[in-house]
């Protein structure tokens, strides 16, 4: 499918600066970096969660444990997904259950993903605290999810579709509004 640009939400700059602020604003609402564990959900999350995690270093001198959530199995559209969905490794650390989880993903539309994640997340043990950290928050609630840390809120229509590339996956870095090119 092809897809029409129509803004540019983010560039490379926008991104780390939007990615740097919300490390500072999970530092200080958890008052340190101490027991803090920053999970990404595959695929976009995972970069984007070490990014915080590397910002967070940065500010406490101490680098939180990193943890990548695979959802793929907790999807309530899997049949959807494709025939045979690939599935990715699911890596947290021992001992959830005196930790703050920060959950990280670039997009938040349906709360549909999130809720998958705090289902492979529990599945894993019990963390003391979940919060929840997404670079866009675009609207369009499906089901009672609200982020915790955003990096923007972005009004969309129920058209459009949000886009964000990271250089580790996609080779450029940019956040994009998109709508499907028009058949004709």
């Amino acid at each position: 499918m092809e897809f029409i640009e129509k803004v540019r939400l983010m560039d490379a700059a926008a991104m780390q600066r939007a990615l740097a602020r919300m490390a500072s604003e999970i530092v200080e609402r958890n008052h340190g970096a101490e027991n803090l564990i920053i999970a990404g959900i595959r695929r976009r999350g995972v970069p984007l969660a070490e990014r915080i995690a590397d910002a967070i270093e940065k500010l406490e001198g101490a680098r939180p444990r990193l943890g990548a959530l695979d959802i793929t199995l907790y999807r309530d559209d899997l049949s959807l997904v494709a025939p045979k969905p690939v599935i990715n490794a699911t890596a947290m650390p021992d001992n959830l259950a005196q930790a703050t989880v920060v959950i990280v993903d670039d997009v938040l539309y349906t709360g549909r993903t999130i809720r998958a994640a705090l289902d492979a997340l529990f599945d894993l043990g019990r963390p003391r605290r979940v919060q929840l950290a997404v670079l866009i928050d675009r609207g369009h609630r499906e089901v009672p999810i609200q982020a915790d840390f955003v990096g923007e809120r972005i009004p969309t229509k129920a058209t459009e579709i949000v886009k964000v590339m990271v250089a580790d996956i996609d080779g450029d870095e940019q956040a994009l509004i998109v709508e499907p090119k028009p058949a004709c």
